[in-house]
């Protein structure tokens, strides 16, 4: 059994100590990104996961709505900590924001009422699909990322910077780029508490 598409997951990790250089161009990196999506599975085959690709300057706009959004409710105290967290986010080469389309979540739904409570689930693991397949093709290529999830903080202003449309929803957030320091190992819980096979 070939173990290509395994060792490709592991060596998906977060990576929090980011460096701006990218082993690919950008546009090679766009590319690996958008075909990851392309590729991802989604329920009826909606394909309503959106992406919004930001690099150098761009990136850290985003990263800096973010920065305000929460010092409007972290106490300054404690700010210095999460100033240093949004740092490391932005001093990466880019960063992929994560939406679902909700028209086409609407759309699903009312074209098969049967399932309309389903479609915002699927929607969610279509999303969450994408967002692997990302990461994955990302660290294969050995570029280092980690999934964020700030959101619903910096929705309305993320969408007013870049003019997204209304029923784009922000999902999750990916920082990418050099792999500026060590990876930690992952650890698991026992297979006993995890798994259950029969038969």
């Amino acid at each position: 059994m070939s173990q290509t598409f395994l060792d490709a997951i592991r060596r998906r990790r977060s990576q929090y100590a980011l460096g701006p250089e990218l082993p690919l161009s950008r546009d090679e990196t766009t590319a690996l990104i958008q075909e990851a999506i392309r590729q991802a599975p989604s329920s009826f085959n909606s394909q309503s996961s959106r992406a919004v690709i930001l690099y150098g300057d761009e990136s850290q706009r985003f990263w800096e709505i973010v920065r305000e959004a929460l010092r409007r409710i972290v106490p300054a105290d404690a700010f210095a900590a999460t100033g240093q967290k949004i740092d490391s986010f932005a001093a990466g080469a880019g960063t992929v924001l994560f939406y679902e389309d909700q028209e086409v979540v609407k759309g699903l739904q009312e074209q098969f009422p049967l399932y309309a409570d389903n479609f915002p689930v699927w929607s969610e693991h279509g999303s969450g699909i994408a967002q692997f397949a990302v990461w994955t093709a990302l660290a294969n290529a050995g570029i280092g990322a980690s999934l964020q999830h700030y959101n619903p903080l910096p929705d309305e202003a993320a969408a007013e910077a870049w003019s997204l449309p209304a029923s784009w929803k922000l999902r999750a957030q990916m920082p990418f780029g050099a792999n500026a320091g060590e990876i930690g190992e992952k650890t698991f819980i026992d297979d006993s508490t995890r798994f259950r096979v029969f038969g």
